[in-house]
């Protein structure tokens, strides 16, 4: 702060020695003035334009000293916590990842033993876990491959390839909306569109957030002579429309 207020200072003198001696260079007329007074004049401007000079360097390095010290006076303003007055935020920790609870694995080595632990067995296997854990586990599959003769690739290959396996935890409700010709002419795409705002499903994913509803779309449920068509839960409904598809949903309430 003193640093600051001596090179603000020291330009201010500086400055107004300038404008005094502009001032003074421009109070009377050189013209009209006598020879001898023209001469101390002439001498007296050399030596003001002498020290100008100097004066004009000084201004300079006391300018760029006030400029560095006043940057240095003005603080970053601190962050604040979210939704706190004036609270600096603090600097998150390191992050720490919540342990997954460890899945029992006690189904997949009696199917195993059940079914075989041959290549043959894997569509099987996969049916079994599917059934039980209502998806394909990533630490079952692995399992299986532990005590078959499976291999990873095999698994994905299959459990890909197949429609009814899933790799992603459902929903308690299994929501099935027919996509095949019939459906799709008579409004199909607008039904599953509001049946996700109506579920609040979120873009890309096919669950609502609290688990309760799973949204899939088939290529068939037998019944075009209703279209468009849902089932849920093992549930038909026919002969929907945007609004009534969502009524259909309380057949699990």
């Amino acid at each position: 702060m003193r640093r600051t207020l001596i090179a603000g200072s020291l330009v201010a003198v500086c400055v107004a020695i300038l404008a005094t001696d502009y001032a003074v260079a421009n109070r009377h007329p050189f013209a009209t003035r006598p020879a001898a007074e023209q001469k101390r004049v002439t001498a007296a401007r050399l030596a003001r334009k002498s020290r100008d000079g100097a004066v004009a360097w000084v201004l300079i390095a006391a300018a760029a000293a006030f400029l560095a010290f006043a940057k240095g006076l003005v603080k970053p303003e601190k962050p604040r916590a979210p939704g706190g007055q004036g609270r600096q935020a603090k600097a998150p920790g390191p992050l720490r990842s919540a342990a997954a609870p460890e899945m029992d694995l006690s189904f997949v080595d009696q199917v195993v033993a059940q079914i075989g632990r041959g290549k043959e067995a894997a569509i099987p296997l996969l049916g079994a876990i599917q059934k039980h854990y209502r998806y394909l586990p990533d630490e079952a599959l692995r399992r299986v491959c532990e005590l078959t003769e499976i291999t990873p690739a095999e698994i994905a290959g299959t459990s890909s390839f197949y429609g009814q396996f899933r790799r992603s935890p459902v929903g308690e409700h299994i929501v099935r909306v027919c996509h095949g010709t019939a459906c799709h002419v008579s409004g199909a795409r607008q039904i599953t569109e509001e049946l996700r705002r109506y579920l609040t499903i979120p873009e890309g994913e096919d669950t609502d957030a609290a688990r309760m509803f799973t949204l899939d779309e088939v290529a068939c449920l037998g019944c075009c002579s209703l279209a468009p068509v849902l089932m849920v839960d093992g549930h038909t409904a026919g002969k929907l429309t945007p609004a009534t598809a969502c009524d259909a949903l309380k057949v699990t309430a």
